[in-house]
């Protein structure tokens, strides 16, 4: 057999499904493990690979096979997810906080697949990828374990516990939600909260219909939207970590999308740290305000001649 064809002996072996035993999972493994044509698998590595300038940049130099650049997707859904669900591989190895759409997204083989794989072609590959396929539902529940401690808790003002995904962005999102709403909005509901993973994670649709903002758009609505029913406040808060403040384009943009709305609208941009600010303060609207996670007691007003309140 040629590399390819072993490659798929393996991922057939250690218990992946037809569709995931053909030929751009055979690269995908061989890239993974650093196999090259004239090379014995007792010497696979497991050493972390990004998807284009990893493994499909492999395939290219090392089994002259060119993938287009789009097809990096179809690495991502069709191969290496199903590799994390059979903990062939590791997602994030190297940084398990990096957020779902991290451009230092990365792979690499489990210790428990490589053990296995090193044995292919020899007498203890079977009794090797038998033991892998035994020990991997308790490997996969330890997994998602690991992941879950990694998941940032928020505690919203119903009293309900949500979960948002890892990274610096959903860090300062559930900062805006246990820190800015306790000092500066106290008292006020969670309308809306998006996530990185998940654009929707928790949306009040009752409420937002109730007070006539559009509740199939959910996608333009800023990152974290609180109502304070007392003062009929609407806070629209952007949390920015590397785009995405408040700029005038954006505040025209939701005094359209909340045309219908007659809450007073209080826009806020939420920076982890000064570093963050400076790097967008030319682009921050006039009339709307600036909170940093680093100094969570102290706002920042673009507004000129008043304090904080609805434009």
């Amino acid at each position: 057999m040629n590399k390819i064809d072993e490659a798929k002996e393996i991922l057939k072996g250690l218990g992946l499904p037809i569709p995931q035993q053909n030929e751009i999972s055979a690269y995908t493994l061989l890239a993974l493990c650093g196999i090259e044509p004239t090379d014995k698998w007792k010497d696979a590595t497991n050493k972390s690979a990004k998807v284009s300038k990893g493994i499909m940049a492999f395939c290219k130099e090392v089994y002259n096979k060119e993938y287009a650049p789009n097809t990096r997707e179809t690495f991502r859904r069709q191969v290496l997810h199903q590799f994390v669900q059979a903990r062939i591989v590791d997602y994030n190895p190297e940084n398990p906080l990096l957020p779902v759409n991290s451009p230092k997204a990365h792979y690499a083989l489990t210790k428990e697949a490589l053990t296995a794989i090193r044995t292919f072609g020899t007498k203890k590959w079977k009794e090797a990828s038998d033991l892998f396929k035994s020990e991997v539902g308790d490997l996969s529940k330890r997994y998602l374990k690991e992941r879950e401690h990694n998941l940032i808790p928020v505690l919203l003002s119903n009293g309900e516990i949500i979960k948002l995904s890892a990274g610096k962005h959903n860090v300062v999102q559930a900062a805006i939600i246990q820190d800015f709403a306790a000092r500066f909005a106290n008292g006020s509901e969670v309308l809306y909260l998006g996530d990185t993973a998940n654009k929707d994670l928790y949306v009040d649709k009752d409420i937002l219909k109730e007070i006539g903002i559009p509740i199939t758009e959910h996608s333009k609505l800023p990152d974290v939207v609180l109502y304070d029913r007392k003062k009929n406040w609407l806070y629209l808060i952007e949390a920015v970590t590397s785009h995405g403040p408040v700029s005038p384009k954006r505040v025209v943009e939701l005094e359209e999308l909340l045309k219908d709305c007659k809450a007073g609208k209080v826009y806020v941009t939420a920076f982890p740290d000064f570093a963050e600010f400076k790097k967008h303060s030319t682009n921050i609207a006039w009339d709307t305000e600036v909170w940093l996670v680093d100094f969570p007691e102290h706002m920042i007003h673009f507004n000129g001649d008043r304090f904080m309140g609805p434009r």
